[in-house]
């Protein structure tokens, strides 16, 4: 469709297609009309006027036609080997979905019409449902924490295999998780202006769990994690409100300090009467502490890491971060074995490499668990949940080896396991106060003039 308009002495042609709107200006003196280009424009009153486009039909149709709508379409990732089902999909929608739409859309008004009370408790339904596949997310997480504490005794104990070896190989194992990022269409580096931020993450990450895994050299595996989860808890906590000004409960600090205390009463020498008067030999004694802070050092890093995984949590998916820590493994684990000057040592049999994929297995599991808890809850509350990794290697340990616990390490694994039972009934179980208060609040709203 052409027109064409006299306006200071100059003709406008306009040719308008299905996706494109171009104007051409031309001067022609005097004006003569041509042949198949209409000149008139209808006016209020004349016949047509009401079919002519609206300035909101102009928009909608600059909307429909506009690059960023094209750029949004063309970054989707394709449902097919050989192209996008997204035109298939909105004609057979078109062709076949009328019925449907308007049954959805009186279901839509029924559904407008419940009370207060209906759509409160369908909001609340739906938060403790999410609530309780992240607990139960962080709980699977926790149970694979204390097997693999467990499987780096056995791997270390029967097949001389390193802690940074064992870390090695599980970084490498990792790195697999590309695939996810890159099936999302997302770049596995991370978004663009936050990828020095994830960088630090990962950084962080990894520096922690070389920090940890050293540590095993030089103190046994139950002080060394129970060191470790306690340093990460008490820090995320305090890291947590300097750098994101986020605070915690109450109820939340309550049971956060009783699961640290149970922790420190695992930590609790054991009384050797028989040695009590013996001398304490130097290497020993500095082999211990050096051993005790990397522990410490490896919490504080961890700590480090949720807090910054926290702030990222809209912006980085958990892949990516799987990804990112994989590979920056990579990297500092052999710088950590050089520099400690830990040797090579491969798996020689079936069952090592059986123990090797297990204990890859469980690291995965426990990383979702915390990463997906993070985009929900305080890193002292994921952080804090994580202790029951000590009970549970305790009692596998007791499976393994018959040792008897000292009675410190029992009061203080049943304060463990107190202190998290209890901070789960507290995110899960619903107050009815609380219920009663947001239901006047929201009819307050509703019987307010001003909406």
């Amino acid at each position: 469709m052409e027109s064409a308009h006299l306006l200071s002495g100059s003709k406008k042609r306009v040719k308008i297609h299905p996706h494109t709107v171009t104007a051409k200006y031309a001067t022609q003196t005097p004006y003569s009309p041509q042949s198949g280009i209409h000149t008139h424009f209808p006016q209020p009153g004349d016949e047509g006027y009401d079919d002519a486009p609206s300035f909101e039909d102009f928009g909608s149709f600059l909307e429909e036609t506009s690059d960023r709508k094209r750029l949004t379409e063309s970054k989707r990732w394709p449902l097919t080997l050989f192209g996008s089902k997204d035109k298939d999909t909105s004609h057979k929608l078109q062709a076949t979905g009328g019925g449907e739409g308007s049954e959805l859309g009186t279901k839509a008004v029924k559904g407008s019409g419940k009370g207060v009370g209906e759509q409160l408790a369908s909001f609340g339904e739906a938060s403790v449902s999410a609530s309780r596949l992240t607990w139960l997310g962080l709980l699977g997480a926790a149970i694979a924490h204390g097997c693999l504490i467990v499987l780096t005794c056995l791997a270390s104990e029967r097949f001389s295999l390193g802690p940074l070896f064992l870390l090695l190989v599980r970084s490498v194992i990792q790195l697999l998780s590309v695939v996810v990022p890159l099936h999302k269409a997302e770049n596995p580096f991370g978004p663009e202006g936050y990828r020095l931020q994830l960088f630090c993450y990962g950084i962080a990450y990894s520096l922690s769990l070389c920090c940890a895994y050293s540590s095993l050299s030089f103190v046994s595996s139950e002080n060394g994690s129970t060191t470790w989860r306690l340093a990460t808890t008490a820090l995320s906590a305090t890291l947590a409100f300097l750098l994101l000004e986020e605070k915690l409960g109450l109820a939340d600090g309550i049971t956060l300090a009783a699961g640290l205390c149970g922790l420190g009463l695992v930590l609790l020498p054991t009384a050797d009467e028989s040695y009590e008067d013996a001398p304490v030999d130097p290497v020993t004694f500095w082999r211990g502490s050096f051993g005790w802070s990397l522990s410490a050092l490896a919490g504080l890093w961890m700590a480090l890491a949720l807090v910054g995984y926290r702030s990222l949590k809209d912006r980085v998916g958990v892949g990516t971060a799987l990804f990112t820590v994989s590979w920056t493994g990579c990297l500092l684990t052999p710088a950590t074995m050089i520099l400690l000057q830990e040797g090579w040592s491969w798996p020689m049999s079936l069952p090592a490499w059986g123990l090797v994929l297990g204990l890859v297995a469980c690291s995965i599991v426990a990383f979702l668990g915390m990463m997906h808890a993070l985009t929900r809850l305080h890193p002292a509350l994921v952080s804090a949940s994580q202790s029951l990794e000590v009970p549970i290697a305790m009692l596998l340990h007791l499976a393994i080896l018959p040792l008897a616990p000292t009675a410190p390490e029992v009061v203080g694994n049943v304060m463990i396991m107190l202190s998290v039972g209890w901070l789960v009934a507290l995110k899960l179980l619903p107050s009815r106060g609380a219920g009663r208060r947001q239901r006047e609040e929201y009819e307050e709203i509703l019987d307010s003039p001003i909406k």
